[in-house]
């Protein structure tokens, strides 16, 4: 057996830094950026890192998810408030609380309405949003709402004005973002005055990926005030000192008698296994009560500025540190803890497990997650170099999915299979983790679950993805079909699937390698050629074929859905990160970085995706689309084919005009930011650093390009890494200056743009030369 170490969870305070730590890193964090038709789980800024309980504002959670997917949730274009929910995760999202005055109302009311329902209109002027702390105005109500987290308690305090009927509602059954249709819930309002309960949720992925998988959140709330009048409701009818409610549409409310000015603070604890164990978190996390709202937002804050703090940069752009922060926050926040204090965790099965314990607390976290498409070119390499605490629990997190039921999901909700794409790129994560010797992990058990998930294809269950797998394995590629039977990831996406499997088999080669597996190394290797197989040199094209060889007829290259997932082929061609040299050879070294060239080109008009029409997928029939995973990496391929400067040049494009710092301008517009994935690609390319096979190598190296801070302090965490700190210092960088002349590592000349992960987390100094003329010769 073999095990990299133990897993030991800091907040990295004990590092040290360059810059006056008294810097308040969250100013520049903006929570609202990019939150016009953003997802659920984007806009939770009461939160703490990796929390579980995830407080927000929402403008229109109730108004249904056709999809399961689509934005939902805050609309940074909406003009009302409907309630305050405290979870938002992938598929995930429930227990909110409203605050109003005078007349009883129990249900939200449309979207943008007034006196239709409970909802208040309220200002962007009026609110503050942070990480880790969010206010507003009710203006129907003259409330001012605030909101903090510990991990798993939501705190929320509302401030009220004189009035004989100040209400605390608390709608727990009904739907809320992706959570999906509510199938029960209950709410008990306690003789000793608590409000507790649960509800049961049929979100859509679920029940695609995994028939009839339900998600149970649980609460456990505690109030400092002692209401005037209690009730219960079921959407509109309304029930006066009934304490106990049970079904779809199920709440509670208590009414106060409030001077002006007066407070109240619910603090809420919540759960994905049991009221009973959102009850013991409630009390361990608020020190049985004791922890008051300001003392939270303080731990709050300050567990912010820990984790922001471990990379430091500084520039005379304010615009620019924005964007930094505001990434670094969105790969902080999602994926959050799912367990509670004594390790209780929601298992695949619907039923409740126990994580192993060290010194009275869970060895690791286990963790929520969107799916993890396409994060080997940001999430992971950012948590790897800065997080690897974090690393390993989401590492553990889906062994222990693996031991539980068999399978790898990409994404889960609650343990729950939710794939989302259909697809399953965790063997890359767990090469990574591995590569890089993110300690705490079982290397049997990681080899054993990335081994299956790219060799297994029989009787894979859809919700862990790959489910052409089986195809794969036969022909060195997946045949094309037209047309299918079942949903869509089955048979549609033949060449993306096809590329993806190959990158996939490549990573845990070398994972097979390094651990003496000669046999596996040696089929995993072949299968990661599988992209040659469909490479059309005529077209120099990636060129779906069906399964007696033959390329498909009526080929549009631009076309999306006949071969490719969310993308098209002029993209997709370029999907070989494992193998780029092997790609320019077959293409033409000339014609590679012509084409790539011409490409953000045209691209750069299009603000490097669909321009500003607001949709998730409004840059798929694009020849570029940086507001979708399959090309988060293609900008820096020029560094191999010879043409670095073009690396810096466009990557510096992108940073500065797809990524924006309002909240329509944000992660392109409207486009899908995945928990982080696209504001981890900014923090890691503007510190001119980045590798496109995703770490996945034996000895890893990051590629360099043009860093966009003059100076950036990498705090390394003591736990896993011998060094204390990273530097990166640019001396002369500016808008003009932004083409590196020269790279010298700790005083030596570096001449091959590689930098190898270990040089990193040993410590040390990386300085750039700047200047205005392109170099490609180092």
């Amino acid at each position: 057996m073999l095990i990299w170490g133990a897993v030991v969870v800091l907040s990295c305070t004990s590092c040290t830094t360059h810059i006056d730590e008294t810097e308040s890193l969250t100013n520049y964090a903006n929570p609202l950026i990019g939150t016009a038709h953003c997802r659920w789980f984007h806009f939770a800024p009461g939160a703490m890192p990796f929390g579980l309980a995830k407080p927000a504002s929402a403008t229109n959670a109730s108004a249904g998810n056709k999809g399961g997917w689509e934005a939902t949730g805050y609309d940074y274009r909406d003009k009302t408030i409907e309630g305050f929910p405290c979870l938002h995760e992938f598929q995930i999202g429930g227990i909110v609380l409203m605050p109003t005055v005078g007349r009883l109302v129990t249900v939200p009311g449309p979207v943008n309405t007034k006196g239709k329902g409970y909802r208040s209109a309220f200002s962007h002027d009026d609110e503050i949003a942070k990480p880790g702390y969010y206010s507003v105005i009710l203006k129907d109500y003259d409330i001012k709402a605030e909101l903090t987290a510990t991990k798993r308690v939501a705190y929320q305090r509302f401030t009220f004005p004189k009035s004989g009927q100040s209400n605390l509602l608390f709608d727990i059954g009904n739907q809320q973002g992706e959570s999906g249709k509510v199938l029960d819930a209950e709410v008990i309002i306690t003789n000793e005055g608590f409000v507790e309960g649960w509800v049961e949720t049929l979100p859509l992925y679920c029940n695609k990926y995994q028939n009839g998988a339900t998600v149970k959140m649980f609460f456990s709330a505690e109030m400092d005030k002692k209401p005037s009048v209690v009730g219960t409701f079921r959407k509109d009818e309304q029930f006066l000192n009934q304490r106990h409610i049970k079904g779809i549409g199920a709440g509670a409310w208590l009414t106060y008698v409030t001077n002006k000015g007066e407070a109240v603070t619910a603090k809420v604890g919540l759960s994905y296994t049991s009221v009973k164990n959102a009850r013991l978190n409630r009390i361990t996390e608020t020190n049985n009560g004791k922890l008051n709202f300001d003392e939270a937002q303080r731990l709050s804050h300050n567990t912010w500025e820990s984790y922001l703090g471990r990379i430091r940069v500084e520039t005379p752009s304010k615009e620019d540190k924005t964007k930094f922060y505001t990434g670094l926050y969105h790969a902080l926040l999602g994926r959050g803890i799912a367990n509670d204090v004594n390790g209780a965790y929601p298992k695949h099965d619907g039923t409740i497990g126990q994580l192993p314990m060290r010194d009275g607390k869970p060895a690791f976290s286990f963790c929520n997650s969107d799916g993890i498409w396409g994060a080997q070119w940001n999430l992971i390499q950012v948590w790897a170099l800065a997080y690897p605490d974090y690393l390993a629990d989401y590492a553990n997190t889906h062994i222990q999915v693996f031991k539980d039921s068999g399978w790898m999901g990409d994404g889960i909700a609650n343990s729950r299979y939710v794939s989302g794409v259909g697809t399953n790129q965790l063997g890359n994560m767990l090469a990574a983790a591995f590569a890089c010797g993110i300690r705490g992990i079982n290397a049997d058990d990681a080899y054993a679950a990335a081994r299956k998930n790219e060799l297994d294809g029989t009787a894979r269950p859809l919700g862990a993805g790959k489910a052409d797998t089986d195809k794969f394995l036969k022909y060195g590629y997946v045949p094309h079909l037209d047309k299918g039977i079942g949903p869509d990831e089955k048979w549609m996406f033949s060449a993306s699937h096809t590329l993806e499997y190959s990158f996939g088999a490549y990573a845990v080669a070398q994972m097979a390698k390094a651990l003496g597996k000669t046999d596996d190394y040696n089929r995993l290797m072949d299968l990661s050629k599988g992209w040659e197989r469909l490479y059309d040199t005529k077209l120099n094209l990636i060129h779906p074929r069906t399964a007696d060889g033959k390329f498909i007829d009526g080929f549009k290259p631009m076309q999306v859905w006949r071969g490719f997932q969310e993308g098209n082929a002029f993209q997709y061609t370029f999907y070989v990160p494992h193998d780029p040299k092997g790609l320019i050879a077959k293409m033409g070294n000339k014609e590679f970085t012509e084409r790539l060239d011409s490409i953000f080109t045209w691209s750069e008009k299009k603000i490097f995706s669909g321009g500003t029409t607001i949709d998730a997928f409004a840059g798929l029939q694009t020849y570029y689309n940086h507001g979708n995973q399959p090309c988060l990496h293609i900008s820096w391929l020029f560094n191999q084919s010879g043409a670095p400067s073009l690396t810096q040049k466009w990557v510096r494009a992108i940073l500065d005009k797809f990524y924006g710092t309002d909240g329509i301008h944000g992660y392109g517009y409207g486009q899908d930011e995945d928990q982080g994935q696209l504001g981890a690609w900014y923090v890691i390319s503007s510190m001119g650093i980045f590798d496109v096979a995703g770490l996945c190598n034996i000895n890893p190296k990051f590629s360099l390009g043009s860093p966009k801070f003059n100076r950036i302090s990498i705090q390394l965490h003591p736990d896993y890494y011998k060094g204390r700190e990273f530097v990166i210092e640019a001396p002369g960088n500016s808008d003009t200056n932004k083409y590196a002349q020269k790279y010298t590592l700790n005083g030596r000349v570096i001449t091959d743009l590689n930098l190898p992960f270990s040089a990193v987390t040993s410590g040390g100094k990386l300085v750039v030369e700047m200047g205005d003329t392109p170099q490609n010769k180092y």
